[in-house]
């Protein structure tokens, strides 16, 4: 074989190293990640399970300490909780110091201290379990059940976006009333032989109390967020009009997702990826309310986007209201390890998991067998819009990578 020839050959040999060694290693860390969901995935099954249990392995730390340690812009709480039982058990048993109104908002809601001082919303209960909230998705009260369920729902499909809530009973006349303040105090009554109270809101009226089962109330209480991480307050860029006749952009331009790629925060970083994770989570929840979202104030889009206020959610299990999904199927772009869960979650997965998780929490039953198989039906749904945009352009084009890397230093 002449040089020249020698030469032609060795360089194509050479040539095809290269690119075999490029796709095995590409190839390696796809799988690699892969195999990292599934590990992730699996540890999250084997810790469904969270008995509230008052033991603390950090004996020098409050409940409240601890849960304010795991707070970074990425997490509400890390994937590995020991000790989550030990603070969701504190929030529903510790002694409450002081009711007050709730913050600003168009729904009712109380503000409670509990001892040590941490900060806590209550949620009274609305609607017994099997209620079918009729209307428009966004319709009826506030669902406290539902509070607690998006949380567990955020811990298995790995967000840990959500803070934490846990269901919980309080005494009216001896918890409540003794350290409530006159605001609050004023807004109480007796009908029958139920207190109830009316609070101080938008929506809020002395004709439509929430009423206890004689002074006892059902009702959830949800983590108050570490006061040294401030909140910043966003319109959705999804959000409804709420104006019968008027439409939003997003419902009548097919191209509207383009011009929100152009806009800040969601034209770099992670905020447009958060937006369609928390599309998919709304949409399982049957959760059409979320015109404003929360993030961690001045973090020029980098923190998550935090999923406060769920409970209008779980309202009807036969309303599936796809608008939810716009996000995603306008953008058609979802991260890998967001359709990795999905994926895991399916064949009646999704349903025992968060049946399991919600077994142990104090108000348990949470919800009724009709809103569990509406999540799994609606996890079909989501994956079948996932598949129509990969089949239009592409698996590469539509499944990004985006793992960032969260510290709890």
């Amino acid at each position: 074989m002449k040089l020249k020839q020698r030469v032609v050959l060795l360089a194509i040999l050479l040539l095809i190293f290269i690119f075999t060694k490029v796709f095995l290693i590409d190839n390696l860390d796809t799988s690699a990640a892969n195999r990292e969901d599934q590990r992730a995935f699996q540890r999250m099954l084997s810790g469904l399970r969270v008995a509230l249990d008052p033991r603390l392995e950090h004996t020098l730390q409050s409940p409240w300490e601890i849960a304010a340690q795991w707070v970074v812009p990425r997490e509400v709480y890390p994937e590995d909780t020991p000790e989550l039982g030990a603070v969701m058990h504190a929030m529903t048993t510790k002694k409450i110091i002081k009711a007050d109104v709730g913050y600003k908002g168009t729904q009712l809601k109380a503000l409670l201290i509990l001892e040590g001082g941490q900060k806590v919303v209550f949620k009274p209960k609305r609607y017994a379990r099997d209620y079918i909230v009729e209307g428009e998705p966004y319709a009826g009260y506030d669902r406290h059940n539902a509070e607690v369920a998006a949380f567990h729902l955020d811990r298995i499909l790995g967000f840990r976006r959500a803070p934490l809530v846990v269901g919980r009973f309080v005494n009216l006349r001896t918890e409540i009333k003794p350290v409530a303040t006159e605001q609050l105090l004023g807004t109480f009554m007796t009908v029958g032989n139920n207190t109830c109270f009316y609070g101080k809101c938008y929506y809020c009226r002395e004709t439509e109390p929430a009423c206890a089962d004689g002074d006892i109330m059902e009702g959830s209480v949800t983590l108050w967020l570490p006061d040294v991480w401030p909140l910043q307050k966003h319109r959705h860029p999804w959000g409804r009009t709420y104006r019968e006749g008027k439409l939003a952009r997003w419902e009548y331009d097919e191209s509207y997702c383009d011009a929100v790629k152009k806009t800040s925060p969601y034209d770099s970083g992670p905020r447009l990826l958060d937006i369609i994770d928390t599309a998919i989570f709304d949409y399982l929840i049957g959760n059409a309310d979320r015109h404003h979202y929360e993030s961690f104030q001045d973090d020029e889009g980098a923190s998550m986007l935090i999923l406060l206020d769920n409970a209008k959610s779980f309202g009807n299990p036969a309303l599936d209201e796809r608008s939810i999904l716009a996000p995603l199927y306008q953008c058609c772009i979802i991260r890998v390890s967001t359709w990795n869960r999905l994926n895991y979650l399916k064949n009646g997965v999704l349903k025992s998991a968060l049946k399991t998780a919600m077994s142990h929490d104090p108000i348990s039953p949470v919800l009724s067998d009709p809103h569990l198989d509406a999540l799994d039906q609606r996890l079909l749904s989501i994956l079948a819009t996932v598949k129509q945009c990969t089949d239009q352009f592409g698996p590469d084009a539509v499944l990004v990578e985006d793992r960032m890397t969260l510290s709890h230093l």
